[in-house]
């Protein structure tokens, strides 16, 4: 029996690695732009898609030879955790306040476990490629509210 898919409704990045012919912007526009949004308070990942939205630049790096973050880490503006490290603990952040208020929801209980496993398999990640120091340490609130 074949291997099943879980399915393909994401979108597929171009095949080509060169900018598209029809985007006019220069790399130096492009860092300008990206260096400009993050000063208004953009994450990185919102500010590819405001790019993409309402700049018609599909992505950055093609065009500049750089990253979002790498830019943004050039210009000093990069966020002290990875973005996506963040979310996560202010996820887990709401779910303990949750779970505070209310003792017995188990499956948000659940959540909060399955969330917290998450962040400690990222860190072990982002520890091994060097973007978190070694002795980063994400401390579980799961304790405390048993």
């Amino acid at each position: 029996m074949p291997k099943q898919e879980k399915g393909k409704s994401h979108s597929t990045r171009p095949v080509s690695k060169r900018p598209p012919g029809w985007c006019k912007y220069q790399p130096e526009e492009v860092e300008a732009l990206v260096i400009k949004l993050a000063r208004e308070g953009h994450p990185p990942s919102r500010i590819g898609a405001i790019l993409r939205d309402q700049y018609a630049i599909p992505l950055v790096k093609p065009i500049t030879g750089k990253t979002i973050t790498r830019i943004l880490k050039d210009a000093g503006l990069a966020p002290s955790i990875p973005e996506d490290l963040g979310n996560l603990l202010k996820k887990a952040e709401r779910l303990t306040a949750h779970l505070e208020k209310h003792k017995k929801d188990i499956h948000n209980h659940r959540a909060l476990q399955l969330v917290e496993a998450k962040i400690h398999r990222l860190t072990e990640y982002y520890k091994n490629e060097g973007v978190l120091p070694p002795n980063w340490k994400y401390e579980p609130k799961l304790a405390s509210i048993k």
